[in-house]
């Protein structure tokens, strides 16, 4: 049996609404238990702790398992989901932005995931979660770093809902868990995305989905100034490079407001530009909310550790090799998007 996760003291996310009221009952044993991630043996909730006969003591620090510190080469998104906790949310935007994208990446609309079990991988501050959880799927969210504070904020208590800090190549839970597995705007910026997902695909049960997404190159990627400003950032402490991000989105956010109905202008300033912006793309949003989104994505793409890129073919590739049956592959924008299924007669340890 998985262990009885104690309620967090509150059952109310950010924006004021009782969670536990607004969802389908889910019985605690729909939940994925955790698991020891080096050999697979349960783990018992004990109040701060997470224990398993194997010795392994895992701290529960606000009512988050912490599989892994914060203090790793994610430790800046931490930070900045947590100053912008709410910007992606469609809830707070009053915009489809998030809904738009996870729905095309799943093929489905999200209500379709009701009573399923999914894994999201590298969940930030809940753009999706929240989506997937209000459709009634039993969502079991980690992330790497920090953020997992921002995604329990945003979320609330809810009784088809576990989130841990965990690193995506050794997940607290049993191989084959899961009826569908999302990574979205994450492997990119892992070590191996490749190693990523095979650890993914482990989580896979026979039949069930592998839906993924992946940066792919563009000739903004090649000719920003943003590249070579990069190299310096990412070295940089998260708080300082996060002050020096935003003093650029100061100087520059405006420019790109001034021409975002103006295409030729918009070329040419994002060549000479560092910042992230989206004035064109998404009319629809505030000044406000582009200028928030600006200063986000900006260090997002200044500061990662890792920012691979991979093609359609490359995506295609790793996915075959692990056995991948229905593979469906597009590309959107400056993404490589993906989904397949796992063979019905799959090994349960299949990676």
């Amino acid at each position: 049996m998985p262990p009885v996760r104690p309620a967090p003291k509150s059952p109310v996310n950010l924006h004021g609404q009782d969670i536990l009221a607004t969802m389908p009952p889910a019985p605690d044993s729909a939940m994925v238990g955790f698991v020891s991630p080096a050999t697979t043996a349960p783990l018992v909730w004990h109040q701060d702790t997470l224990s398993g006969p194997d010795g392994v003591r895992v701290p529960v620090v606000q009512g988050i398992p912490r599989f892994v510190p914060s203090q790793l080469y994610a430790s800046a998104f931490g930070l900045q989901w947590n100053l912008h906790a709410e910007t992606q949310l469609d809830s707070r935007t009053g915009a489809n932005l998030s809904r738009t994208r996870l729905e095309r990446c799943l093929g489905t609309p999200v209500a379709a995931l009701a009573g399923l079990r999914v894994l999201e991988a590298g969940c930030g501050a809940g753009r999706f979660t929240e989506l997937m959880v209000e459709a009634g799927a039993l969502v079991h969210a980690i992330d790497l770093s920090a953020a997992v504070d921002a995604n329990l904020r945003n979320v609330g208590a809810a009784p088809n809902y576990l989130v841990a800090q965990a690193d995506i190549r050794g997940l607290p839970f049993p191989p084959a868990s899961f009826d569908l597995v999302v990574c979205m705007g994450v492997l990119q910026h892992t070590p191996s995305p490749e190693q990523s997902i095979r650890a993914l695909w482990r989580m896979v049960k026979p039949g069930g989905r592998l839906v993924i997404d992946h940066y792919t190159w563009t000739l903004a990627r090649v000719t920003k100034l943003g590249t070579s400003l990069r190299i310096i950032l990412k070295r940089l402490p998260a708080a300082p490079a996060k002050w020096l991000t935003d003093r650029l989105v100061d100087l520059f956010f405006p420019l790109h407001w001034r021409v975002r109905r103006m295409r030729w202008a918009q070329m040419l300033l994002s060549r000479i530009s560092p910042c992230i912006a989206y004035c064109h793309v998404v009319p629809y949003l505030t000044r406000e909310q582009h200028y928030d989104w600006c200063r986000l994505d900006t260090f997002d793409g200044l500061t990662a550790e890792y920012q691979h890129l991979r093609t359609r073919a490359q995506v295609r590739r790793t996915l075959a090799t692990l056995g991948a049956e229905r593979i469906e592959i597009w590309r959107r924008l400056s993404f490589v998007e993906a989904r397949c299924r796992k063979p019905e007669g799959a090994s349960v340890c299949a990676a």
